[in-house]
């Protein structure tokens, strides 16, 4: 797999915990939305701790972007990675993944699970294809949204945020478990992409198929 050393051309605080990093783009660099690639920094003892981070720009932009939430507890590479800054250089390699846009469906994150799903919802947005598409988000508080704002502009009425730690207007309160699913969805025929904890992916996925969706109409990372 290729790699390519790319330079921070800006950063900028999206949340609390969360920053965007938007980087140079190699020539002839290829993604699809909602793919992600490996990337280190090229620091002494870090060169080989590659963790995945996923492209949330337009592949047509000219440059690439990462979302990227810190995780302080770790004492990790997200620590490192947001105390960079513009001119500091990451390394990635060939984009991967198998979050692909099929068709209209449900959209369901949580946490830094939207990560995959901001390039194909921007993408759908810019081409005017976003109808029949629905996004439930779970997070902790509503200071956890990542990208708030854009995710109403662009989803309007068909955007969900729950909250598992806070009940505040506007937001529903508690989990995206199998009694919220129930309540929200009325077409089971469509798809279904999930994006999250494991343990969360994995409990959705068996939820949904129990409830008829099918096997191959659930879309998540393997």
């Amino acid at each position: 797999m290729d790699s390519y050393r790319v330079k921070i051309l800006e950063t900028f605080n999206v949340t609390h915990d969360v920053k965007c990093f938007r980087l140079e783009k190699p020539t002839g660099y290829h993604f699809v939305p909602g793919q992600a690639t490996d990337v280190s920094i090229p620091q002494p003892g870090l060169e080989s701790e590659l963790r995945p981070f996923t492209f949330t720009a337009l592949a047509d932009k000219p440059f690439l972007e990462f979302t990227i939430k810190r995780y302080p507890d770790h004492k990790g590479v997200t620590d490192h990675i947001h105390n960079l800054k513009a001119d500091d250089e990451l390394v990635i390699h060939d984009a991967w993944g198998a979050i692909n846009y099929k068709g209209p469906g449900y959209f369901i994150a949580g946490g830094a699970g939207i990560t995959p799903f901001i390039a194909i919802l921007r993408d759908l947005y810019s081409k005017d294809q976003l109808a029949g598409n629905k996004l439930f988000f779970s997070n902790k508080t509503a200071a956890d949204i990542i990208y708030e704002e854009e995710l109403k502009k662009m989803l309007g009425e068909n955007v969900a945020f729950i909250l598992s730690r806070e009940e505040s207007s506007g937001y529903h309160h508690g989990r995206i478990d199998r009694k919220f699913l129930e309540d929200e969805i009325v077409n089971f025929e469509k798809h279904f992409y999930v994006c999250g904890p494991d343990a969360m992916v994995s409990e959705i996925s068996s939820f949904l198929q129990k409830m008829g969706a099918d096997e191959e109409s659930v879309v998540f990372e393997k």
